[in-house]
């Protein structure tokens, strides 16, 4: 039986007005939402470092409600930010902060939502050589999207590595139960060219390896990590 595990970190939630200058340049820019995030956790690292996301455990996700007009930007780190950075005038009610601390054992089950940037490797069709890499290919619909989250489950017993070096997260679940949503590419008005495909999972985990499930929700999911996506959010 595997030992259990804690999970500790601190999670903020942003409401944010799209209506301000500040916002919309962050919802349209990769880049910009990436400078917003970081200026909550100024300190923490030397300045210019380039691992400083990787140093403070920051993942991030964000969605857009164009009826009330609001971006809601969530955030999480081992460090406690501080928001006063951000303009008032782009905040639509105060930072919600949250500190995590949590242990995670075999057969917990959560309910779950995942961001995810799911990106595969797809092999020319003239015969790979030995080493090469397959070229990197989005996946633009829930389908191949709900397949790419589905091959990262973990069933009992079976190792955090899977088939084709694949990183499992640590729990299982019922794949025809998942629901999958495609939401707004992360693009770039500067280097063009750079588009980054997300999507949201939502559905149940039940913990099968609880030290790499605690490792999936304090480092992420995937690849794109510090443009926004790889978050896996929990509750009980």
């Amino acid at each position: 039986m595997s030992s259990p595990t804690r999970f500790v970190a601190t999670q903020s939630v942003l409401t944010l007005d799209i209506r301000h200058p500040d916002v919309i340049r962050a919802m349209n820019d990769v880049h910009d939402m990436h400078r917003l995030v970081m200026s909550g956790h100024r300190g923490w690292v030397p300045e210019g470092e380039e691992s400083a996301r990787a140093q403070m455990g920051l993942l991030s996700a964000w969605t857009v409600n164009l009826r009330t007009q609001t971006l809601t930007l969530i955030t999480q780190a081992r460090v406690t930010p501080d928001w006063t950075p951000v303009p008032r005038a782009a905040l639509l009610e105060a930072p919600h902060l949250m500190s995590i601390d949590q242990t995670i054992r075999a057969g917990d089950t959560y309910t779950f939502r995942a961001f995810i940037n799911p990106v595969r490797a797809v092999m020319p069709t003239t015969g790979p050589k030995t080493g090469q890499r397959g070229r990197r290919m989005a996946s633009m619909s829930p389908h191949h999207a709900a397949e790419w989250f589905t091959q990262r489950l973990q069933p009992e017993g079976e190792p955090p590595t899977g088939p084709s070096s694949i990183k499992r997260i640590g729990a299982d679940a019922d794949p025809a139960r998942l629901t999958t949503t495609m939401l707004p590419p992360l693009v770039s008005t500067v280097k063009k060219g750079l588009k980054v495909v997300r999507a949201e999972v939502r559905g149940q985990l039940t913990v099968t390896d609880p030290a790499t499930f605690a490792r999936t929700l304090t480092e992420g999911l995937g690849k794109a990590r510090s443009y926004g996506v790889g978050l896996v959010l929990v509750r009980k």
